[in-house]
């Protein structure tokens, strides 16, 4: 039987050693915690941000159970076994733990490896990078801690989503499992949210495991020093996702220019190729915002992982950064939190006992070594004028990346978790990346602040968004299957309130090495593997894979990027420019520019979405059956996700015209069945004609376009193509007009780069449209900032199942009320 206290803050139920505490970090919000034997922890959280002070809540209860509740959310205890079941405000149960009680820790004891200071490592480079080992000097007891298990009881028309991105594909979480822990291909965020409602973040750092299968539905967690999570309730999937945000803090937004194109390969050679490719693309009016300098930009022969450029093949960086801005070009470089070959910035992270026990990895779990690193990565690239970061191997104890068979996956838990818990603390093996962010993001703010955080980054944890970070979903393979598995993957990363997630377009491997497991894509002729490790000049062969059934692949990979947060095309064994795909009048190459083209005219839309996250806690990638969660049969659609509220995406996975081998395809459709969400009007965005009661479709799909669709009453803002996105700042407007319902949305706009925006600097202008009036309004423009374009021509169109209506108005700043008429 469990005893209740009650306090000003909290409560807190007794049975024996068992505590738990429950408390109320806002009336939507629940925290709790458990623990045995021990008093409740009082330490910052690296996940959850400082809160405000608890809410105030009311207790009811029996000698069979306690309530406690807020009004908007209510905890009901059993008193016998301390079972928690939690209800929204009109007592409909969300979410509950099994009446027997659901809740377990197990006492476990905690070790740590300690290495000889000086002591030899052994290195070596795979094809993932360098890679360092150390032998264990000592193994030494550290603290007492627990494992944790808390079980739970979901209901049957109930889907889940979230846990960060990995590699199986899953949509709808329900009847799956998840193994939570960093590699390559895992991104690891310990959230799920609900269609009923809620989300479910877990304070905790270790490995852990999801199961809602044969085996139970419960979390485990390999090592927590207390129990502690919490749960979020929102009668919308944005009041979730603002829950989310007020406790792991708000995610800064991104330059306007990282809205627009990136175009990498593995990789640029010198300063001289990335400069041709940013003016090819300005010679063929194709949109270029950001080029990427991949691994091995670092000086030849002086070891892995210095953060400086090759003077050889990269001589003058500051004129290299000068002259790629004159193009309207940012510049983005790979740097890694591993340093091998006693390369400077090794030297001296060594110098000062900064180094993880490989003494190759730097700790970035202390503040001193992220200073250290961070002043390294300013002084050797930030200072040229180096505008992002790409913060490769952010999971730095991989150990999976070898042989031909790829290992089962329990074999794979155990090989990629036990290389790090050799070097890291067992209870925080997933939190690296998280603080290794933290120190690229404070540095920067501190020793640039004109210039906005952009961090690419292949890990994520909770919590990281708030420092500038976006990830990517690894060194996937081009296949049709792995576009298909990127799907649903990008949406549940995403619905966790980590908002920035993109992919390498076209897959990372193109072809198929039978020597590798991960090497496993479709597609040979014309791919050359990895660029020479040692090549001063780029490889003239280079000229792209020349297979149709890969172009077809990589068409319709790039036109899903595009509706992506990031649009960035990637990959090794050969370049991905468009003219790798042909010439004006090729079918590949003018889908390719076509798609491009698009997301430049995208960015008013795209922009004003990532200031409805940073101001708002909104996602930008949504899950259809979280957006629309009365209707049950979306929880089956895992190939397709809304882009902010307007827009459905469809994305094309499977050809249609080649398959490997450039052999043609006869007789296939060219369409894809699509599921319309219930109890609203589309429109087919290419079109514009408008489905209505129609639920399913098979949506045409020729290969310069895939299947899009615009919810009716969206408000969808457009620009003109420019050849970057700060081209052409005062162009017009499109603003179209979906009719069938009523509808709204928040333009945003500001200086584009710099922090001002936090200060204040910065509009917003408020669409509305009234369907019963036929009436849109543009509201009087709120806030200003310096570069405002104070007045703005606009097209508004307004798009009906009777054809369009075109107005022109020129909005100064001013209300403006249009009434198109039919």
């Amino acid at each position: 039987m469990f005893t209740l206290e009650t306090h000003d803050t909290h409560v807190v139920f007794t049975s024996g050693k068992r505590r738990l505490r429950i408390s109320f970090p806002a009336p939507a919000i629940a925290r709790i915690t458990c623990t045995e034997d021990k008093p409740f922890l009082e330490r910052p959280s690296l996940i959850v941000v400082p809160q405000p002070p608890p809410a105030p809540f009311t207790l009811h209860g029996d000698a069979g159970a306690v309530s406690i509740s807020t009004g908007q959310l209510t905890l009901v205890v059993d008193r016998a076994t301390g079972a928690i079941r939690y209800l929204d405000p009109d007592g409909r149960t969300l979410l509950a733990e099994p009446a027997r009680g659901g809740t377990w820790l197990t006492p476990k004891k905690v070790f740590r490896n300690v290495f000889r200071a000086g002591a030899g490592t052994a290195t070596g480079q795979s094809i993932d990078g360098a890679r360092a080992s150390a032998e264990v000097a000592e193994r030494v007891f550290d603290r007492d801690a627990f494992e944790a298990k808390v079980e739970f009881e979901f209901a049957p028309d109930e889907a889940l989503y979230g846990l960060g991105s990995h590699e199986e594909g899953y949509g709808n979480l329900r009847g799956r499992s998840r193994e939570l822990y960093q590699q390559n291909m895992k991104a690891v965020v310990p959230c799920l949210v609900s269609t009923r409602g809620y989300a479910l973040l877990f304070d905790c750092h270790s490995l852990m495991t999801f199961h809602d299968d044969a085996l139970g539905s419960y979390w485990w967690a390999d090592v927590v020093d207390e129990l502690d999570f919490y749960v979020v309730r929102g009668a919308t999937f944005d009041e979730v996702t603002r829950g989310l945000h007020q406790l792991t803090g708000r995610a800064p937004l991104p330059p306007k220019w990282f809205f627009g194109y990136a175009q990498s390969k593995e990789r640029y050679v010198n300063a001289a190729e990335l400069l041709d490719v940013v003016r090819e693309h300005r010679r063929r009016a194709i949109p270029l915002d950001l080029v990427v300098l991949d691994w091995k930009s670092w000086p030849d022969g002086a070891g892995w992982g210095q953060k400086s450029l090759d003077p050889v093949r990269f001589p003058d960086p500051s004129a290299l950064t000068r002259e790629l801005h004159a193009l309207g070009a940012r510049l983005m470089v790979s740097i890694w939190p591993i340093m091998t070959g006693g390369c400077p910035d090794q030297q001296e992270l060594l110098a000062r006992g900064l180094m993880l026990g490989n003494q190759s990895t730097y700790d970035a779990f202390r503040a001193e070594a992220r200073a250290v690193y961070w002043e390294q990565a300013r002084r050797g690239l930030l200072a040229h004028g180096v505008d992002a970061w790409w913060c490769d191997c952010t999971e730095p104890f991989e150990a999976d990346w070898q042989g031909a068979v790829k290992p089962e996956p329990h074999a794979r838990l155990a090989l990629n978790t036990e290389a790090s818990k050799r070097y890291l603390d067992p209870g925080y093996i997933n939190s690296y990346s998280l603080l290794h962010s933290q120190g690229i993001y404070e540095g920067q703010r501190a020793a640039a602040p004109d210039k906005r955080v952009v961090n690419l980054t292949r890990s994520s944890y909770a919590g990281q968004h708030r420092y500038g970070t976006t990830t990517w979903n690894g060194d996937v393979c081009a296949t049709w299957e792995t576009l298909r598995r990127s799907i649903p993957e990008g949406v549940n990363f995403c619905v966790t309130g980590e908002p920035y997630w993109t992919v390498d377009i076209g897959g990372f491997f193109i072809n198929h090495d039978r020597s590798f497991w991960f090497w496993r894509g479709d597609y040979a002729e014309g791919c050359r593997g990895l660029t020479d490790m040692n090549a001063l000049e780029p490889d003239p062969r280079d000229t792209g894979c020349r297979d149709l059934g890969f172009h077809e692949l990589y068409v319709r990979w790039l036109q899903y990027a595009t509706f992506l947060p990031m649009m960035r095309s990637h990959g090794t064994d050969a370049a991905r420019e468009a003219w790798r795909f042909g010439e004006p009048g090729n079918l590949f190459y003018d889908a390719i520019v076509a798609a491009i083209r698009l997301r430049t005219r995208l960015v008013p839309y795209l922009y004003s979405l990532a200031a409805a996250v940073t101001f708002r806690g909104e996602m930008m990638l949504r899950a259809p059956a979280l957006e629309f969660p009365r209707d049950t049969a979306l929880h089956a659609v895992d190939d397709q996700f809304l882009l902010g509220p307007a827009l459905l995406v469809c994305p094309v996975t499977q050809p249609m015209h080649y398959e490997r081998g450039s052999r043609p395809l006869e007789g296939v459709a060219k369409t894809r069945e699509v599921r319309l969400p219930d109890g609203v009007g589309w429109y087919d965005f290419w079109t514009e004609r408008m489905h209505e009661g129609v639920r399913a479709l098979a949506a045409e799909a020729p290969l310069e376009r895939m299947p899009l669709f615009v919810r009716a009453g969206s408000i969808l803002p457009l620009t003109e193509v420019a050849p970057h996105v700060d081209a052409r700042s005062a162009a017009p407007w499109e603003i179209r007009v979906y009719r069938g319902a009523d509808g709204a949305f928040i333009l945003y706009e500001d200086a584009g780069d710099g922090y001002g925006y936090e200060r204040g600097e910065r509009a917003f202008v408020r669409l509305a449209w009234d369907e019963a009036r036929g009436e849109l309004t543009i509201s009087a423009r709120d806030g200003d900032f310096p570069g405002l374009v104070r007045a703005r021509d606009c097209t508004l169109v307004f798009i009906s199942p009777r054809g369009r209506l075109d107005r022109t108005v020129r909005y100064a700043g001013d209300e403006i009320r249009v009434r198109p008429g039919d």
